[in-house]
């Protein structure tokens, strides 16, 4: 990070511009990079960039991003107030954009300490998680003006293909269950046309919590969000719902498997209590969802094979994609989305 150039770029910018600023990087993100700015004034903001050597350029658009928290904002309050896209790269190599700091508890792989996470508090806490999904679900996109982030229309078929082809890209490892799961979706397309705004990366480690409440006072990482099927978003958030029988690699991404939390069938039955959506054909969304999560670990475990990054936790992802791949095809044997490994 050129911290003199962004210093310099912030003065001429930002209303009330530091004379200094110190600049540290948040480090437990898998994609876009994340950067806390300490400004001399005590002001705190957050910035974010690419990834360094990442070559997606739909999963990594600044300006989209910085767009749709622009849009949401005045409809949906749980997300940060956006401040400055910079599209040039002259300032930091790439485009970025920069973000009030919200700050809170996040939850992540372990439980943090000093922190009441009880069964019953839990319970609240994952049915207020999937009633937040519902409410993005639920605005209206023409009155937002989100309805011009996305097409609809084919919206499923793209979705598989483009999903099946990424992997396909960054195969490194013969996995016969994402074969299985790549063939079985291609056959099992729900011929549905649904449409809502929809986040596409909706997890516990996403959410900045009151940590005295629990309660969501933000939700972060809107990079791959779009207009597109609801369920296919709710199917992703079922991916990463890991439940207690699950294995371990799957738990990272979330605390969904402490005692108290929904499980993912209960997940459904929640969500279909206060969404203006009808539920149905939950086992081909579940599948997509293990499946796209197996996709974006093997994309990032591939990048760390050909040294783009020495990060360790990139080493060991070929793991969550062989898990996330068991738990799609378990499901499939079993036509459950819960306890698959009982």
């Amino acid at each position: 990070m050129d911290e003199a150039n962004l210093l310099r770029y912030l003065q001429h910018e930002l209303e009330k511009p530091p004379f200094a600023i110190s600049v540290k990087q948040f480090p437990s993100g898998f994609s876009n990079l994340t950067y806390l700015i300490t400004a001399s004034d005590d002001k705190e903001y957050v910035l974010r960039r690419p990834p360094f050597g990442a070559n997606i350029k739909s999963a990594h658009d600044m300006g989209r991003e910085f767009k749709v928290l622009s849009l949401l904002k005045p409809h949906f309050n749980k997300v940060p107030n956006p401040i400055n896209y910079c599209e040039e790269d002259d300032v930091l190599g790439s485009p970025f954009y920069i973000m009030e700091r919200v700050k809170g508890l996040i939850l992540r792989d372990k439980i943090p300490e000093g922190i009441n996470l009880s069964p019953d508090r839990v319970t609240q806490l994952s049915k207020r998680k999937i009633e937040q999904l519902a409410h993005l679900h639920n605005l209206d996109l023409d009155k937002t003006g989100l309805a011009g982030l996305g097409k609809p229309e084919g919206y499923i078929e793209r979705q598989v293909e483009g999903w099946i082809n990424r992997y396909y890209k960054a195969e490194t490892d013969k996995i016969p269950a994402m074969d299985e799961l790549a063939d079985w979706m291609r056959a099992n397309k729900p011929n549905s046309t649904k449409a809502a705004f929809i986040h596409n990366d909706y997890k516990y480690d996403n959410l900045v919590l009151n940590p005295e409440t629990l309660d969501i006072v933000a939700i972060l990482d809107w990079e791959m969000a779009t207009v597109g099927h609801p369920l296919m978003d709710l199917g992703t958030t079922l991916g990463y719902w890991a439940e207690a029988n699950d294995l371990d690699i799957l738990k990272p991404f979330n605390l969904t498997w402490l005692p108290g939390n929904l499980n993912r069938q209960q997940v459904v039955e929640h969500y279909a209590s206060v969404s203006n959506h009808e539920i149905e054909d939950m086992l081909f969304y579940y599948v997509f969802g293990v499946f796209k999560i197996g996709v974006i670990g093997q994309q990032i475990y591939a990048r760390f094979k050909k040294g783009l990054t020495n990060d360790p936790r990139f080493g060991v992802l070929i793991h969550l994609v062989k898990a996330s791949a068991q738990n799609g095809v378990k499901a499939l044997e079993l036509n459950r989305i819960s306890n698959l490994n009982d």
